[in-house]
């Protein structure tokens, strides 16, 4: 009977359960009164201004706020140049984000940080950033327009790029981190059978980052409908060919607060599906 026992418990220990049983057990006891008052302030924080935008929006009146012209010609505008950031940010961004993984370079850590940067500039900065860069004096905007007549600031065009510029690191690094994750032997092993290392990469790497690529694309669709810093600097606020949501809310909060609340729910409702469809990758621990 003692020795069953005994090693029943050395099995335990080895699982690990007993242990795991204790602190799932003990995680509800009770929390510190000095983390909790924090806490609970910290979670009022978040959530009261949302509630507060749901109190505040005008219900009845809301159809008719969202059937306007100018609130569809603004949305479809954002979508339409969300969904172009987004394509723009997935045929450059996958294959940074493929270099930044598997290849090893002098001055890679620079450039992921450079490549990072827009998360944490201020988007007003990245739009005067993109003047200097792609306006017609700027260093390589004077040329297109000469080359080429391509003039990108204060066009739907330059939204896309607005957003693409500030939306893209989301994806580079969603998707470095899935390569990172992935087993690069599956790619040697195929290039080892004859395959050259972009048929590896396009046949045996892709199907295996596709979740992350998915939640980097998302991620970046929904930073790039958000835009707005970089969007009113380098492409202006022109309805129907630059206004785009953000930039509706903004001027409609200038004359008809109701009007910037009803489309404000409209983002918010955006945000909470994408955040739905991100469940199972961001809002599980474990």
């Amino acid at each position: 009977m003692t020795p069953t026992v005994k090693s029943g418990a050395a099995a335990d220990a080895l699982r690990g359960g007993p242990r795991r049983r204790r602190v799932r057990a003990g995680r509800g006891r009770g929390v510190p009164l000095p983390l909790l008052v924090p806490a609970l302030i910290g979670m009022a924080f978040l959530v009261v201004p949302l509630v507060a935008l749901l109190v505040r929006a005008p219900w009845r009146s809301m159809p008719e706020q969202l059937t306007s012209a100018e609130v569809w010609q603004a949305l479809q505008l954002s979508l339409i140049c969300a969904t172009a950031a987004t394509a723009v940010s997935l045929v450059i961004g996958v294959p940074l984000a493929w270099l930044l993984a598997r290849v090893e370079f002098p001055g890679r850590g620079l450039v992921r940080a450079l490549v990072t940067l827009p998360l944490v500039l201020p988007p007003v900065v990245g739009g005067v950033a993109l003047l200097t860069a792609l306006g017609r004096n700027g260093i390589v905007g004077k040329w297109l327009d000469s080359w080429f007549g391509v003039t990108l600031p204060f066009t739907t065009a330059g939204v896309v790029v607005a957003e693409a510029f500030v939306a893209m690191p989301f994806l580079v690094i969603s998707v470095e981190g899935t390569l990172r994750a992935a087993d690069p032997r599956y790619e040697e092993a195929a290039t080892t059978l004859g395959a050259s290392r972009f048929t590896a990469f396009r046949r045996v790497t892709l199907p295996l980052i596709a979740p992350g690529i998915a939640a980097g694309a998302v991620l970046a669709w929904a930073r790039a409908l958000g835009e707005f810093g970089a969007t009113i600097t380098f492409a202006g606020n022109f309805p129907g060919r630059t206004q785009t949501m953000p930039l509706a809310v903004y001027l409609a909060l200038q004359s008809d607060p109701e009007a910037a609340i009803a489309l404000s729910l409209v983002l918010l409702a955006v945000s909470i599906a994408v955040l739905a469809g991100l469940r199972d990758r961001w809002m599980t621990a474990g």
